[in-house]
């Protein structure tokens, strides 16, 4: 019988194949983070077109909005990475527990601590306008209408993911504005987008 010779990779074979796979991750790592926090972004623009809707049905029936999400009938699903405010300061829903207490005279909902923990609590407050022309959140009786607002922790830095919509169209600008300068109504404008840091 004939022996056959064995072949295999030699150590400097593997050692590139290797350094391939190394280069190749330090390039998709970084843009696969990018790319995943931009997806949580669409978690506060589909909440923000429901308070929206939510919003504008009010004010057929009523004839006025209102900044009680219980009153509106705004409540996102549990697990929201965003917190959620149709009017600054006032109760909030907090979303710490099992169970949610829910309440008329809530004017917002908390992040979820109770499913992604402390580390996304952030400074859950209204966020500050960065754009000029967006309002401030809340109601303006003459001529009716209302801005609401989303603030949210979506990556590891210490910024936050700002968003707003308003039943009125806007000119947003500023240094510090992210968002498209020709807002229309009824469509969520990213104020500060902590993506692109």
């Amino acid at each position: 019988m004939k022996k056959l010779g064995q072949k295999g990779f030699t150590l400097i074979e593997l050692m590139i194949v290797v350094a391939i796979i190394g280069i190749l991750a330090a390039i998709a790592v970084p843009n696969f983070f990018k790319f995943q926090a931009r997806s949580k972004q669409s978690e506060a623009k589909a909440n923000l077109k429901a308070v929206f809707t939510a919003e504008k049905a009010f004010f057929q029936e009523k004839d006025r909005f209102s900044t009680l999400i219980g009153e509106v009938g705004f409540e996102p699903e549990r697990n929201n990475r965003y917190a959620y405010f149709l009017a600054p300061g006032g109760a909030t829903e907090a979303r710490t527990g099992s169970t949610i207490t829910q309440a008329t005279t809530y004017t917002g909902v908390l992040v979820d601590i109770f499913k992604y923990g402390t580390a996304n609590s952030m400074n859950q407050t209204a966020p500050v306008n960065q754009c000029t022309g967006s309002g401030t959140v809340g109601i303006v009786t003459t001529p009716p209408s209302f801005v609401a607002a989303a603030a949210g922790q979506i990556d590891a830095d210490p910024e936050i993911d700002a968003w707003s919509i308003s039943s009125d169209s806007r000119n947003l600008s500023g240094s510090n504005c992210s968002a498209d300068a020709n807002d229309p109504s009824g469509e969520p404008a990213n104020d500060y987008n902590d993506v692109n840091l």
